[in-house]
């Protein structure tokens, strides 16, 4: 299944919604990192990729959000970055089949390019295409550099999906609304963004994360819109994160993301879908007011 055709035929796409917090319910022990379920519950992983496929998702991402070399090592996997990413790939696929589109989810390292930082970009981009093949042999049908919010790192992933790879390419950024206007963390704009992802290959781009609400997603894809032609994720939140109890948790309803899809597609977005706090229930209402608009 083609990404771009099913995009022609459907007019819009249905993305997945938080896999991360669907992850820590499950057995991962606390301070472990998600992605070495996949080679101790995979069974867990394909629950959570099952979930969203029953919920009416037609794209789902793969368990390896921080399967990079450099995330790994922080807990002694560093040495098993292609069987992770392989086997998160081979997990999303068993359950989407033909059916389904799996896009390969690729996040931050956690490290800095210099001179911020001490990773060269020729380290970063190598770091970046040893997880990428992995995830290619394992099936997928397309990479999403997600969650970025340096220009440098997110470019040093996207050439180097671009080097071993010629399927689509999404790269999306997590941007917050200052008076400013939206910007990243690394102070990155949406012409900044567009501009050069573009350039470094990405031909699907867009933003999930951050502290916009969902009506401020739709501001910025209505943004994003104006600057490209190119198809554009939108995956927001539930709501602006707070703090209750010492713990983060997001608010916003499964019946309010019904309407931020329509939201969302009016303003120019290709491919909706919920990033943290978000769950199947979200989905699922995304999914219903999309089939009552068609």
């Amino acid at each position: 299944m083609d990404f771009r055709s099913l995009l022609s035929r459907r007019g819009h796409l249905l993305f997945d919604g938080a896999w991360g917090t669907m992850l820590q319910s499950t057995s991962l022990e606390a301070g472990d990192t998600p992605e070495r379920l996949n080679l101790t519950a995979p069974q867990e992983v394909a629950k959570i990729a099952q979930s969203y496929i029953d919920a009416g998702s037609d794209m789902i991402i793969t368990n390896s959000f921080g399967a990079s070399r450099l995330k790994l090592s922080n807990y002694g996997l560093d040495k098993e970055v292609r069987i992770i990413n392989a086997e998160a790939a081979r997990i999303s696929k068993s359950v989407a089949k033909d059916t389904h589109l799996v896009f390969g989810s690729v996040g931050p390292t956690g490290r800095f390019v210099e001179p911020i930082g001490d990773v060269t970009v020729d380290e970063m981009t190598q770091v970046f295409q040893e997880q990428i093949e992995a995830l290619i042999s394992g099936g997928v049908d397309g990479i999403l550099v997600e969650t970025m919010t340096d220009l440098t790192e997110a470019e040093c992933a996207v050439k180097a999906a671009r080097r071993v790879y010629d399927g689509p390419v999404a790269c999306t950024f997590s941007f917050d609304c200052l008076p400013i206007g939206f910007r990243t963390m690394m102070g990155v704009g949406p012409e900044q963004f567009v501009d050069r992802m573009t350039n470094a290959g990405a031909d699907i781009i867009g933003a999930n994360c951050g502290s916009l609400d969902p009506e401020q997603m739709v501001e910025l894809v209505a943004s994003l819109r104006r600057l490209t032609d190119l198809p554009i994720v939108a995956r927001p939140n539930a709501g602006v994160p707070k703090l209750v109890d010492g713990a983060t948790v997001f608010l916003e309803p499964p019946e309010a993301f019904g309407k931020a899809a329509l939201e969302l597609v009016e303003a120019g977005a290709s491919v909706v879908g919920g990033c943290c706090g978000t769950t199947p229930d979200h989905i699922r209402a995304m999914k219903e007011a999309l089939m009552r608009e068609s």
